[in-house]
C-alpha cells in the first residue's frame, strides 16, 4: 500500500481549519451524493438494512455461521469473570502467569471487555494515565493542512459497510478523523499513512476515540515500527523475514514464488499494514488481534505464513497458477475455508515461528540490505514482541494500571453498615467525653459519609447511564 505524501496533486486543506469547520466540512451523503433525512440514517439505522453482531451490514466482512465459532453463554460468563479478575490484578497476571493470560488470549477475549483488555494489552491504559490531558491539547489543534486534507479523503474508505463509519460527517468518521489527525500532531515526522486508517477504526469499534488514539500510538511505536514511515523500510524488511521463513514453512511455496520473481512487497504490504484488518472475516480478525496485542507482531507472521502454505503449499493448487498474474490473483481471493476462525486460529498457534527467529532473519536482512542498498533511512525503534516486553520496558505504577469507574452505586447493605459504624463511632466519642470533661468541641467531620445515595444516582439514574457510556473505561462504542 503506497503512502500518500503531500503534494500529490491533492489540494491542501486551509491552513487554520479547525475541527469543528472539517466536521461541518464533511458531505452528510452517502456514496450516491443522496443526503440523509435523519440521525437514523445518518449512522446507518435504517428499516431495510439489518446489522450483524458485529455492526456490518453488508461486504466481505459480514458475519456468517461457517465463519465464526458460536461459545455457550454460561462458557462466555465464565471467561468474563476471569478476564475481570485479570483486568483488577493487572500487574501481578502479568508477572506470574503470562503463559495463562496468553492461553485465554488464544481462546478469545469476551466481546463485552474486548476494549479494555486491548487497551492493558497494549500498553495504552498505562500512556493515557501517565499522558493525562495530552490527547484533549492534540484534538484542540487544527492540524497540519498538507495531512488534513488527506486524511479527509480517506474518512470513507474505511469498511464502508460497517454502520458506525458508513455515514459521511457521522460520528465513527469524525472520531476517525480526531485520532488520526491527533497523531499526525504527535508523531510530525511521520504525518500520515493510508494504512493506519484501517488501524484506528478497528480501535474505534471497541473503545473510545482517546484509547483509540494511545492503542494507535503503541500499535505504531511498539508492535510495528517504521510501518508507517517515509519509504516504507521497515515492511520491505519484513517482506523479506516473511520469505526467509517461508521456505521452512513451505518449500513448495518459497520455490514457486521465487521462481515467479515475486517480491514479498507485492502480497504481503496490506497484510501486514492493515494486521490482517482488510483480508479476513470479521470473526477471524478479531481473535487474530486478541493474540497479536498479546504476542506480538510474530502472530502477523503466522497469520501470513499459514495462508501461503494453504494456497500455494501443493502442486494440485500449483496448477492453476502458472505465472506472476495467476499467483497474484489467488492471494487477492483466498478461500475462505482457510480464513474462517477455528481453523485459522488452530493454524496460526500450532505454527512454529518465535520471536528469536523472527529476530534472526531480521539481522540477516538488515545485513543483506545494507550490502545492496546501503544504510537504511528509517532509523526506527526496536520492536517489543507482545504485552509483557511492552511492560518490562517500561514498567508502570499500579495507580496507571487502576480502573476508574465513573459511578459508584452504594449498596442498601453498605448503607446500613455505614450507618451503624457511625453510631458506634458516636458512642464511644460521648463516652470519651464524659470521661475527659473536655469542654474543647469536637471537630466535625470534614468529609462526612453521606447517610445516603447522591442525589445524581437517587434522582437521574438515566443521566448516569449516560455518564457510563462515555466513560473512559467502557467495554465497547455501541
Amino acid at each position: 500500500m503506497a503512502r500518500i505524501e503531500p503534494g500529490n496533486g491533492l489540494k491542501s486543506a486551509e491552513s487554520h481549519k479547525s475541527l469543528r469547520s472539517t466536521r461541518e466540512s464533511l458531505a452528510l451523503t452517502d456514496g450516491e451524493g443522496n443526503s440523509f433525512s435523519s440521525d437514523s440514517e445518518l449512522n446507518g439505522y435504517t428499516s431495510e438494512r439489518q446489522t450483524d453482531k458485529y455492526g456490518f451490514i453488508g461486504g466481505a466482512q459480514q458475519y456468517s455461521e461457517q465463519s465464526a465459532e458460536n461459545i455457550p453463554p454460561e462458557v462466555l460468563r465464565q471467561r468474563e469473570a476471569k478476564w475481570l479478575d485479570m483486568l483488577n490484578n493487572w500487574d501481578k497476571w502479568m508477572a506470574k502467569r503470562h503463559k495463562k493470560m496468553k492461553l485465554r488470549c488464544q481462546k478469545g477475549i469476551p466481546p463485552s471487555l474486548r476494549g479494555r483488555a486491548w487497551l492493558y494489552l497494549s500498553g495504552g491504559k498505562v500512556k493515557r494515565e501517565q499522558h493525562k490531558g495530552k490527547f484533549e491539547e492534540l484534538d484542540s489543534q487544527a492540524g497540519d493542512p498538507k495531512w488534513v486534507d488527506v486524511i479527509e479523503r480517506d474518512l470513507h474508505r474505511q469498511f464502508p459497510f460497517h454502520e458506525m463509519f458508513m455515514a459521511r460527517g457521522g460520528h465513527g468518521q469524525q472520531d476517525l478523523y480526531r485520532v488520526l489527525k491527533a497523531y499526525t500532531l504527535h508523531r510530525p515526522e511521520e504525518g500520515y499513512c493510508q494504512a493506519q486508517a484501517p488501524i484506528a477504526a478497528v480501535l474505534l469499534m471497541h473503545m473510545p476515540a482517546e484509547d483509540a488514539f494511545w492503542g494507535l500510538v503503541q500499535i505504531c511505536e511498539k508492535y510495528l515500527p517504521g510501518y508507517y514511515s517515509a519509504g516504507l523500510e521497515a515492511i520491505q524488511l519484513d517482506g523479506e523475514i516473511l520469505f526467509a521463513l517461508l521456505k521452512r514453512v513451505s518449500p513448495l511455496a518459497h520455490r514457486h514464488l521465487k521462481k515467479h520473481k515475486m517480491d514479498p512487497i507485492l502480497y504481503m504490504t496490506e497484510w501486514f499494514m492493515c494486521a490482517f484488518s482488510r483480508t479476513l472475516p470479521w470473526a477471524s480478525v478479531l481473535r487474530v488481534w486478541d493474540m497479536f496485542l498479546c504476542e506480538g507482531v510474530k502472530i502477523i507472521f503466522r497469520v501470513g505464513l499459514v495462508l501461503l502454505k494453504c494456497m500455494l503449499g501443493s502442486q494440485d493448487k500449483l496448477k492453476t497458477c502458472q505465472g506472476q498474474y495467476e499467483t497474484m490473483e489467488l492471494l487477492k481471493t483466498i478461500d475462505t475455508r482457510y480464513m474462517q476462525e477455528g481453523f485459522l486460529v488452530r493454524e496460526i498457534i500450532e505454527l512454529p515461528v518465535s520471536e528469536r527467529n523472527i529476530e534472526k532473519e531480521h539481522l540477516a536482512s538488515v545485513r543483506r540490505w545494507k550490502e545492496t542498498r546501503g544504510e537504511l533511512h528509517c532509523k526506527s525503534p526496536p520492536r517489543m514482541h507482545g504485552a509483557k516486553a511492552i511492560m518490562a520496558a517500561e514498567p508502570p505504577s499500579h495507580q496507571d494500571l487502576r480502573q476508574n469507574p465513573t459511578i459508584i452505586v452504594e449498596s442498601p447493605l453498605a448503607t446500613k453498615r455505614n450507618g451503624e459504624d457511625k453510631e458506634r463511632k458516636k458512642t464511644k466519642e460521648e463516652k470519651n467525653g464524659k470521661k475527659n470533661h473536655s469542654p474543647t468541641p469536637v471537630a466535625a467531620n470534614p468529609f462526612p459519609e453521606p447517610s445516603e445515595p447522591s442525589p445524581l444516582l437517587k434522582d437521574t439514574a438515566m443521566q448516569g447511564s449516560n455518564q457510563s457510556l462515555s466513560s473512559t473505561e467502557h467495554d465497547t462504542y455501541l
